[in-house]
């Protein structure tokens, strides 16, 4: 369930333009593809009409049934909509229609850093079908469901190990037990600078600036966390290392999709070429 106040969904119902059971300018086919381009949720589904079969309404149940993260992720997705549609008719703001704008951008924004990290469940993921993953898995997100990022690190920092060495084993990069997590990272972003697999500079930078994190996350792990008998980090300072963490995983475990994704397109181009006429049989 969604922390949206009153306040909040008297301004993004205004701004959306719900007055009259409409969503903007949708229609309820494009209404229904949009949200489930954007969160893969489909709005006509028998659970959002408990307030009515209106746009709208619909859309007031979403708020009510789904998570912080869910919601700030829609109505940054709509509030996009909206600002290009206007920019594309050349509607010029007033100051109440740009602060408006403002307030509801803050208020996505809220509801995406309330929680912990409710899109975990989209960035953690067991990278193998090893039942003692999976277990790390669920253990680091119940840690943040709790709240507690401060007694999840020591566990992210073996997720991460796991993770990265399984991607090693994947592209027959060295990564024996000798080798700590920096060690083992260094080696796979050298693989994806040699195999020209960056389309910026600065991403190269980014990742190679993470070597030395992971390598202070060390020190953060084996003094600062209960992977010892530690004093543990506080948790403003947790959050952020565990963020920064998770961030990196995520555009990682996001690089290795697309890569899987162009490697199948690719087949199915080769198996679209077969004469089929040649075939010995």
């Amino acid at each position: 369930m969604s922390e949206l106040t009153g306040i909040d969904r008297i301004k993004l119902e205004n701004i959306l333009g719900m007055g009259g059971g409409y969503v903007l300018d949708f229609s309820n086919r494009t209404f229904q593809d949009f949200i489930l381009e954007h969160v893969n949720r489909d709005i006509y589904e028998d659970k959002y009409a408990f307030k009515g079969d209106s746009k709208a309404n619909r859309l007031r149940a979403f708020w009510i049934i789904e998570t912080n993260y869910i919601v700030s992720k829609l109505t940054s997705a709509l509030l996009e909509y909206w600002n290009l549609n206007n920019q594309l008719r050349e509607i010029i703001l007033d100051q109440k229609e740009q602060v408006l704008f403002k307030d509801c951008l803050q208020i996505a924004e809220r509801l995406k850093q309330s929680s912990v990290s409710e899109h975990l469940e989209d960035i953690l993921q067991p990278a193998s079908d090893d039942s003692d993953f999976e277990l790390l898995t669920n253990t680091i997100r119940d840690n943040i469901e709790q709240n507690q990022p401060q007694v999840a690190l020591d566990r992210l920092h073996t997720y991460a190990v796991k993770f990265i060495r399984n991607l090693c084993d994947k592209y027959g990069i060295e990564s024996d037990r000798d080798k700590p997590l920096q060690s083992i990272f260094g080696e796979y972003v050298k693989f994806l600078r040699s195999n020209d697999l960056f389309e910026s500079e600065m991403t190269e930078r980014i990742l190679k600036s993470s070597i030395s994190i992971l390598d202070a996350f060390n020190g953060v792990r084996n003094n600062q966390s209960f992977a010892h008998d530690n004093k543990v980090l506080n948790y403003d300072e947790s959050m952020l290392i565990f963020k920064n963490v998770t961030s990196t995983i995520a555009f990682i475990d996001s690089l290795e999709r697309r890569r899987n994704m162009d490697a199948n397109d690719k087949n199915d181009d080769k198996s679209a070429n077969i004469d089929w006429d040649d075939l010995p049989f």
